[in-house]
């Protein structure tokens, strides 16, 4: 079979397009033909070697999509046929994370899903609704579900609330679509003014453009009546979370998610100005969260933002249109 495979962290150029043997499925697994695959933040990030804990050489990428063509023994959770997209974490099924559920993740310690066969624990297995594409599903193990997350198991969000999505990669317009759909309002980030007007179209209300206005949380107060937001995903980093704090009402909630800045922010080393804000860490989740995320989903049947779609041959420009930051959503490769 076809896979690409990390052989270094010293850049893009580490991913190599290679021959390996298609894998078969042991007890409680499943193999699984890819059929797409969707680029993170994070694949960059190993890819470059300032991302802890990623093995060498392993085959890259933690987001995929396909049907599965056999399954070992004792398994009944999924059969021959079904359409499956795999959970950034194999082992974490439901419940709160602990050590061990998040011990491991595809694509950084164990082997992803950019190749065109791969064996995946069958419990970290999803159900895609056939109103999906593969393209569309691929894009949902780590994006969404840490969009989802952070707003409804971390976030605890109601309808009438205010939410503020920084940029507009993957997490945030995840985030944009859930909380609309969920019956809240939604503030949104960019540098870009055609980033803004894209996002106005699938019902971002406030649009402030941070390059224009470095002290950007002055627009968000200014749109919320002086009060701030109730949830803020903050996916820059210790750059950008001193803003954040001061764009949250008293009592709100700060999903901690990104480090595009530079460095994960930190909340023992933020001043809150007294808010009582609840600050954490979001790092995607569990099965159920995602079964419970494409059950709200389904109700309006919520399209995944595709920017490009690149075929399995140019997987290394793909990624480097990802280091660029000129996409709006996700960037899908073709398996």
């Amino acid at each position: 079979m076809k896979a690409y495979e990390l052989q270094s962290t010293t850049g893009i150029e580490s991913w190599v397009q290679v021959e390996k043997p298609q894998p078969q499925p042991g007890p409680g697994q499943a193999l699984v033909r890819i059929r797409a695959v969707s680029l993170n933040y994070r694949d960059l990030i190993i890819a470059k070697g300032t991302y802890p804990g990623a093995k060498t050489p392993i085959i890259p990428v933690s987001d995929g999509a396909g049907e599965v063509v056999a399954v070992g023994a004792g398994v009944t959770r999924v059969k021959p046929g079904d359409r499956v997209a795999p959970t950034f974490f194999q082992v974490w099924t439901e419940g709160p994370s602990t050590p061990e559920k998040v011990g491991n993740a595809l694509g950084g310690s164990v082997p992803g899903v950019l190749a065109e066969y791969v064996v995946l624990d069958a419990e970290g297995l999803v159900l895609l609704p056939d109103w999906l594409s593969f393209e569309e599903g691929a894009t949902l193990p780590c994006a969404a579900v840490t969009a989802w997350n952070a707003l409804v198991p971390q976030g605890g969000l109601k309808a009438g609330q205010t939410v503020l999505a920084q940029g507009t990669g993957g997490v945030s317009i995840f985030a944009l679509q859930l909380a609309r759909a969920l019956g809240a309002r939604v503030l949104l980030t960019s540098s870009h003014d055609d980033k803004l007007e894209r996002g106005k179209r699938l019902g971002a209300e406030g649009l402030i453009n941070y390059k224009k206005s470095p002290n950007w949380e002055e627009q968000v107060l200014a749109l919320t009546g002086g009060e701030g937001v109730d949830h803020v995903l903050e996916v820059g980093g210790a750059g950008t979370l001193p803003h954040s704090v001061r764009a949250t009402k008293k009592g709100g909630h700060i999903a901690l998610i990104g480090l595009l800045t530079g460095a994960m922010g930190k909340a023992d080393k933020v001043d809150t100005g007294g808010k009582a804000l609840r600050i954490e860490p979001t790092y995607v989740g569990s099965r159920v969260m995602f079964e419970d995320m494409l059950s709200a989903m389904s109700r309006e049947k919520t399209k995944p933002v595709i920017d490009r779609v690149f075929p399995f041959a140019e997987a290394r420009e793909a990624l480097r249109y990802m280091e660029s930051g000129g996409h709006f959503g996700k960037i899908v490769i073709s398996v």
